[in-house]
């Protein structure tokens, strides 16, 4: 079954000008705590259930099920049945960028127990952002890239460049270079990483690193959690590929 969602493709007029984009329709959906935490676990780009964003959200299934209503109503999340089940995941990239811009003006929050202290840790060490790589590790890989010349920074200074020699060291990491300039995404965005506040790689290209790094093992995921675990085989790889020391 096809992902779907229910967004309208246009906002009724009310309160602001005609032909402007209904910012307070998005703020709202996205400013209350249950949803924007059912949002938040879903940036690791796994598909969850209602049951299960319930609980990370604290609430109800059929309490999380009204709020879930609202977001695809909104287009914020996409759905798809499996089964009985009903599975819900981002409707896009743009979703996620726009959660990771938010959390960049947020405020931290302090964690309340030594399990959060070490969530909040991993989450800066290394994290999925939706589909590509972020914290420490993603903005490492990203600026190893670069000086091994596999990425260049346009002039714009928001996107990268593949080289054709970084082309041919991707393609052996298992990176469809070519097909990733094909997709109806963006080719290699510089996405400005909301822990350490440099860029890290996003795009078609960035989800391929992610995916190629979780393939050979170099990352693996914590449980419930979008946060990254780099393996030892990963730690020894990334030295040995792009000279970069994980401490």
């Amino acid at each position: 079954m096809p992902w779907t969602t229910t967004a309208p493709n246009v906002a009724p007029e009310g309160g602001h000008v005609a032909g402007d984009a209904d910012l307070a329709r998005v703020a709202g959906l996205v400013g209350d705590p249950t949803r924007a935490a059912m949002l938040v676990a879903l940036l690791d780009g796994r598909p969850r259930t209602a049951g299960e964003l319930g609980r990370l959200g604290g609430v109800a299934p059929s309490t999380a099920s009204g709020h879930l209503a609202q977001l695809l109503d909104g287009g914020l999340v996409c759905c798809r049945a499996d089964g009985r089940r009903r599975l819900y995941r981002l409707a896009s990239p743009e979703t996620a960028e726009l959660l990771e811009t938010l959390a960049r003006l947020a405020p931290p929050t302090r964690p309340r127990s030594l399990r959060g202290v070490d969530r909040a840790q991993a989450l800066r060490t290394a994290r999925l952002c939706y589909d590509h790589l972020a914290g420490v590790l993603g903005v490492a890989v990203t600026e190893g890239l670069v000086e091994r010349g596999v990425l260049v920074v346009l002039p714009d200074g928001a996107s990268f460049d593949v080289t054709p020699a970084g082309e041919t060291w991707l393609g052996g990491l298992g990176v469809d270079v070519a097909a990733a300039r094909r997709r109806r995404r963006s080719f290699a965005r510089a996405c400005l990483d909301w822990s350490e506040r440099r860029p890290h790689l996003a795009g078609a290209v960035g989800a391929g690193v992610a995916r190629a790094f979780l393939g050979h093992g170099w990352v693996a995921r914590r449980p419930d959690d979008r946060a990254l675990v780099v393996t030892a085989a990963g730690r020894q790889a990334i030295w040995r590929e792009l000279a970069i020391r994980l401490d």
